[in-house]
């Protein structure tokens, strides 16, 4: 799967990933008030309005970006109908040729993590019959119950050809209270790296293991030694734009030949039409907003490749 992310990346020449991670708030009132007006002000009327406001976003950036990352608790937060426009843009995200990758950081104990890879990554068994959930290509996965908790994700990834991103050191400012304690001498996120190779050598394809790595774009001098100590290894970069990480900043995600890491952008893409630099779009030309968003960051972070 990492391969089919790479092969995509180099077609677009844009190493991102737009985070589809929609609050009722960056949803433009005509959109939400036309869902609610055909459900009312109602869980499937905010899911309906979610779906919508999704599926214009992606239907302008599209041609222009290899992926797309849904974070499944903005569609929990609306329930069963929040998680069905989840599905809904899962699927129509693949339809329209993108990647996807499931933000759902999923990991537990093994039988469980057994049951979450099935549900999205691989299939289930119904009576006689296979059934696959949500059916990302990708999704993340918490690594703090150990191997226990991860290798069930592998197994679904060499079986079904599919893959995850394990946390490493994420973009969040209390990040460190944990990733960056000392054990034996080393940070606690160089040990989970040296892990996370390991699990990836059991699902290689290609140069690239389908394990890849959550990299916080925040922190760039730890890149630095992630990259060193994760050669084979595909970072997911959040933190660019509205937490802070610059261009700059993402520099040593990437190796040599400008491979290596797909950084992602939630609300600097999506509520585009919000920021200044965008506002002469508008809310009724939001889309619009965020394709020039996109256009936008992926000169940024080519400038520095």
């Amino acid at each position: 799967m990492i391969s089919q992310l790479i092969e995509k990346i180099q077609k677009t020449k844009a190493p991102i990933c737009v985070g589809l991670d929609p609050m009722l708030g960056y949803i433009p009132s005509h959109i939400v008030e036309k869902a609610f007006q055909e459900y009312g002000e109602t869980m499937e009327g905010a899911a309906e309005a979610v779906w919508q406001f999704n599926k214009e976003i992606v239907d302008h950036t599209c041609d222009l970006i290899p992926s797309v990352k849904p974070q499944i608790a903005m569609y929990e937060q609306f329930g069963i109908e929040g998680l069905k426009a989840y599905a809904k843009t899962v699927d129509y995200c693949q339809k329209k040729g993108l990647i996807v990758i499931g933000d759902v950081k999923r990991g537990d104990i093994g039988s469980t993590s057994a049951a979450y890879a099935a549900g999205h990554l691989g299939r289930v068994k119904v009576g006689n019959t296979m059934c696959s959930g949500f059916h990302t290509d990708f999704i993340t996965v918490n690594p703090y119950l150990g191997t226990d908790g991860v290798k069930p994700f592998v197994d679904v990834c060499r079986e079904e050809d599919k893959g995850i991103f394990v946390l490493v050191k994420t973009s969040n400012p209390s990040s460190g209270e944990f990733q960056d304690r000392l054990i034996d001498g080393r940070p606690l996120y160089e040990l989970v790296a040296e892990k996370v190779v390991e699990w990836g050598n059991a699902s290689m394809d290609g140069t690239y293991s389908n394990v890849g790595a959550v990299v916080g774009a925040t922190y760039p001098e730890m890149s630095r030694i992630l990259r060193k100590l994760m050669p084979h290894t595909y970072f997911l970069v959040p933190g660019y734009g509205a937490q802070g990480g610059t261009a700059a900043d993402l520099k040593h995600c990437f190796n040599e030949d400008g491979l290596g890491a797909v950084v992602n952008s939630s609300r600097g893409i999506i509520a585009a039409y919000k920021q200044e630099k965008y506002a002469k779009f508008g809310p009724e030309h939001f889309a619009e907003a965020s394709r020039q968003a996109v256009l936008d960051m992926i000169a940024d972070i080519n400038s520095v490749l």
